[in-house]
């Protein structure tokens, strides 16, 4: 049996069949990868015992895909890609001799990718780190707490001694961890509460830091993933006022302290890494002035 499976949610990627011939190439050990095709078919269609494929009909949601995926996962080890990367050779082993804990979540390094070559585009930083925003009231886009990257975490943790780190959150294009962690810990991801793409990576990472685990950048090993701005787009329709509603809704949920199996609140998170951009010292009277002025 397969050590390790790799999720794929994808939706009318152009990149998804190189996205799995790299990681059938790249991976050194037994593999399963599972695809979700949550619209149209990619074309070539890549056939490989190795390789199986979920079309759910109509479109289902990427948190959908990701449930659906885990479900025919096999193996100790999960790892969740976007359809759009491209890793460093040997990548899973890496990450499985580096998991030391069942309750660990791991990110590896994180390049751009230049997909048009298919190599890492080297105008570009790679990110290490991302901090929790503060949610603050009247943004112009939405008012959630999203993932942003800490330039200057990185900058000072740059030595050897932080290859395996410690991060409050991750963009969640890769992320790798237990089976075990992902069906009991975190009962999978929550389709309904904040909606099905939403605020992936806080759910993941709030849950397993308050939670009692711990969330990691491995520096021993790297991916690739495409920033696809303009130029590529999202490449299927979204609605934005529900997208937003979803950000905002996921706010007051990790604010308010609302999961009931945390054994830490979000002030133990923020204080673990204080200080923490956007966040004042009297953080928790602005929260509870907005709670105020909507009453």
């Amino acid at each position: 049996m397969p050590e390790l499976s790799v999720i794929i949610p994808s939706r009318n990627s152009p990149f998804l069949t190189k996205t799995i011939q790299d990681i059938l190439e790249k991976s050194s050990g037994d593999i399963k990868i599972v695809v979700n095709v949550d619209e149209n078919w990619p074309d070539p269609l890549l056939e490989d015992k190795r390789v199986a494929y979920i079309h759910p009909g109509t479109p289902r949601g990427m948190k959908w895909g990701i449930n659906a995926c885990a479900a025919l996962a096999s193996g100790n080890y999960l790892m969740k890609t976007d359809d759009h990367c491209m890793f460093a050779p040997g990548f899973d082993k890496v990450l499985v001799e580096s998991h030391l804990e069942d309750n660990w979540v791991q990110i590896p390094r994180r390049y751009s990718l230049d997909a048009e070559n298919w190599k890492v585009d080297e105008k570009r930083p790679f990110r290490d780190y991302h901090y929790l925003c503060f949610p603050t009231q009247g943004k112009a886009h939405d008012e959630g707490m999203h993932d942003v990257e800490w330039w200057s975490r990185q900058k000072e943790r740059s030595n050897p001694e932080f290859d395996i780190d410690d991060t409050m959150t991750m963009q969640g294009s890769c992320w790798f961890m237990t089976k075990n962690h992902f069906d009991n810990f975190l009962h999978g991801l929550n389709e309904n509460e904040y909606g099905n793409i939403a605020q992936e990576a806080q759910e993941i990472s709030n849950k397993t830091w308050l939670g009692g685990g711990r969330l990691v950048v491995n520096k021993k090993t790297w991916y690739a993933h495409l920033h696809k701005g303009r130029h590529y787009g999202r490449m299927y329709h979204l609605n934005d006022k529900i997208e937003i509603e979803a950000h905002n809704k996921a706010a007051k949920y990790w604010m308010d302290n609302h999961w009931e199996e945390r054994i830490h609140d979000i002030a133990w998170l923020v204080e673990k890494f204080w200080p923490v951009p956007t966040w004042e010292p009297n953080w928790k009277e602005i929260w509870a002035s907005y709670k105020n002025e909507s009453t």
